[in-house]
């Protein structure tokens, strides 16, 4: 076993085994609640530019499975307290050191990540660095900053997904840094999906002749995105229009809103949405720093839903606009499956039917 260290960007340091791929890692440290899915974790694009840090003390014990992924991984480091060296499952084919070894991810295991998770929830989201040696000065790690992440995550050239069964509809996905089951879930309910990279003009989307517009997840400060923010003031309105996460930002700064950076955000598959307008509660899966400032959109927008810890706004309606968002992830592939009716919503919108 290697000595490792995780150094945080106000000197703190935790001394750990090294796990992983070989070299330094150098992110923004965040923590995420999941008991389970740590593959979908992993291989949200979500996380580029980030050190992932698991609360649930045991990681690994069902092995890798490929069919779970959601996309390429592109997390800049993996913090846990305890790995599984030999997991367990039907389905697993290696273990996820391996998995880390092949994408080139380094990690840290055999550190305390309680009292870590306890200085982000107090202190806020910091930077850190997994190394091998504690580094002399801190200037590169106190400035580091999440740059570039959508254009990272995007795809480069479009492709399209057909429908399974009949097609129903033809959406154009707008890809931020798009989970595979975001168009798993419109697929599925009939819909041809177009993915588009995230520069896409909006003309050309527009050329498609879509029935709706799929605003996906992504990466980073949602500000960062001048010219994606640009084009979607160009299509709102000019169809349905259902945004998640940075989709859901993206949009309400289309609209002339504003987004704030969260002290720690909320990631996980275990955070609780409440809809205002039905009163129901749902458990979902979220990964993202950022929030909307619903009062910033309240002249074209409708609060629909909050979080119930912290009463940040987690959806918005717009329904002159025929759109709506929420900063939830609804595909929830990672945890619970309580919102994805929220697909069948957007179907029902190109449908021509009544936005609920």
């Amino acid at each position: 076993m290697k000595k490792a260290y995780l150094v945080l960007s106000d000197g703190r340091a935790f001394e750990g085994v090294r796990i992983g791929a070989e070299g330094d890692g150098l992110g923004e440290l965040v923590f995420t609640t999941g008991m389970t899915g740590y593959l979908e974790t992993l291989t949200d694009p979500s996380y580029a530019g980030q050190i992932i840090l698991q609360t649930f003390p045991l990681i690994g014990n069902y092995g890798v499975i490929p069919a779970d992924f959601e996309g390429r991984c592109l997390a800049r480091g993996y913090v846990v307290r305890e790995l599984c060296a030999a997991p367990s499952n039907f389905r697993s084919e290696y273990p996820l050191d391996a998995f880390l070894k092949e994408r080139g991810v380094p990690g840290i295991c055999g550190v305390d990540t309680r009292a870590l998770t306890r200085i982000l929830r107090e202190e806020g989201v910091m930077n850190a660095l997994i190394c091998d040696e504690k580094p002399a000065e801190l200037t590169a790690l106190r400035s580091y900053a999440v740059r570039s992440g959508v254009r990272e995550a995007s795809c480069k050239e479009a492709y399209t997904v057909p429908a399974a069964g009949e097609e129903r509809f033809h959406v154009a996905l707008l890809d931020y840094g798009a989970k595979h089951h975001i168009v798993e879930s419109l697929t599925e309910r009939g819909c041809r999906v177009t993915v588009l990279p995230h520069d896409t003009a909006a003309e050309d989307v527009l050329a498609l002749r879509p029935d709706g517009l799929m605003l996906s997840n992504g990466p980073g400060d949602p500000k960062e995105n001048v010219f994606e923010i640009a084009q979607l003031k160009k299509l709102m309105g000019r169809l349905p229009v259902f945004g998640i996460c940075l989709g859901h930002q993206l949009a309400a700064l289309a609209l002339g809103g504003e987004t704030v950076k969260l002290k720690y955000g909320h990631r996980g598959a275990n955070q609780p949405v409440k809809d205002l307008k039905t009163g129901r509660c749902f458990i979902t899966s979220q990964n993202h720093g950022y929030a909307v400032l619903a009062e910033s959109v309240a002249f074209v927008g409708q609060l629909r839903c909050v979080n119930a810890n912290d009463l940040s706004c987690e959806g918005l309606d717009y329904p002159a606009l025929r759109c709506f968002t929420v900063q939830f992830h609804p595909e929830a592939s990672a945890g619970p499956h309580d919102t994805g009716f929220l697909f069948d919503r957007f179907v029902g919108m190109m449908g021509g039917g009544d936005d609920a």
